[in-house]
């Protein structure tokens, strides 16, 4: 007997909508046929993952796709990430040696200059100026200063050959200030003159007769009348610098008193220092203004 419109009964496709399901075979058309049902149901689930699969192979052909895609574009117009090698042709390369505009900067101003002519060392000057304060250390040692004196008249300050010496490379001003330690006093005095060319001379022309007059006051007694003294003589820019130094009990120097010639040293490298900060005070003054 069949049932429905008539015909053959149509076979059941577990994937076909509206398909008639075998409920029954043989003559018991109401029992199930739970065979069949298990065998569908692993049918579908055999097709279920392949299509997961396929469409998972899918997703990551996409995303490689994308990765592709995305280097590229990263490598592909974009200015900013252009590499080196592309950039405009006009810009230097790596080799190439960079060039700067000239600098405006005047080449430093040399401090000997401002104290080698009269026209350029304007500063105020005086005993107290070049030689400041009431003491004066040198390394270990501390020299109390003495009697100081500033004359325009050159010879009043020099002793045996000297005074000649000064006055015939003309000499405007002697200055000299006395220092004291340990039984040991030292006069230094410096002679101005307007150029630098007349302090030179007064240099070369002195001998061991041509000495700074010693300088006695300010606790300090008379010194080297009659007895045998060190003295030194040098010059910088239009100054010459001289030193004489000698035991306050009047005892004569000799080649063994070291003591005698490290002061002596001593003053003659201060009043070196102070005419060189001299010109460096008034060649920073002239950068300045």
């Amino acid at each position: 007997m069949s049932y429905g419109q008539g015909g053959p009964q149509s076979q059941w496709d577990p994937w076909k909508p509206n398909s008639q399901q075998p409920w029954g075979t043989g003559d018991d058309a109401s029992t199930p046929d739970w065979a069949a049902l298990a065998e569908a149901s692993e049918t579908r689930n055999k097709r279920r993952r392949l299509l997961f699969i396929g469409g998972g192979a899918l997703a990551t052909l996409g995303i490689g796709t994308a990765v592709a895609m995305g280097v590229v574009s990263a490598n592909g117009d974009d200015k900013a990430n252009r590499p080196t090698s592309s950039l405009p042709a006009d810009l230097p390369s790596a080799s190439s040696t960079p060039s700067f505009a000239p600098t405006s900067a005047p080449p430093p101003l040399d401090p000997k200059e401002f104290v080698s002519s009269k026209a350029k060392d304007t500063a105020p000057n005086g005993p107290d100026l070049l030689f400041p304060g009431l003491r004066l250390t040198m390394g270990p040692a501390v020299y109390k200063k003495g009697a100081k004196a500033d004359s325009t008249t050159c010879a009043t300050g020099a002793a045996g050959t000297l005074g000649k010496i000064l006055a015939a490379n003309g000499c405007t001003r002697m200055i000299r200030v006395t220092y004291a330690r340990d039984g040991i006093a030292v006069t230094v005095g410096v002679a101005v003159f307007d150029t630098e060319a007349q302090a030179s001379k007064v240099k070369s022309q002195s001998d061991g007769k041509s000495i700074v007059k010693a300088l006695a006051g300010g606790g300090v007694k008379a010194f080297c009348n009659g007895a045998i003294c060190r003295s030194t003589t040098n010059s910088y820019g239009r100054y010459a610098y001289f030193t004489l130094t000698g035991f306050a009990n009047g005892k004569d120097v000799t080649t063994k008193d070291t003591a005698v010639f490290t002061t002596g040293d001593d003053l003659a490298e201060f009043a070196f220092q102070q005419l060189r900060r001299r010109g460096e005070a008034q060649a920073s003054a002239a950068a300045n203004s």
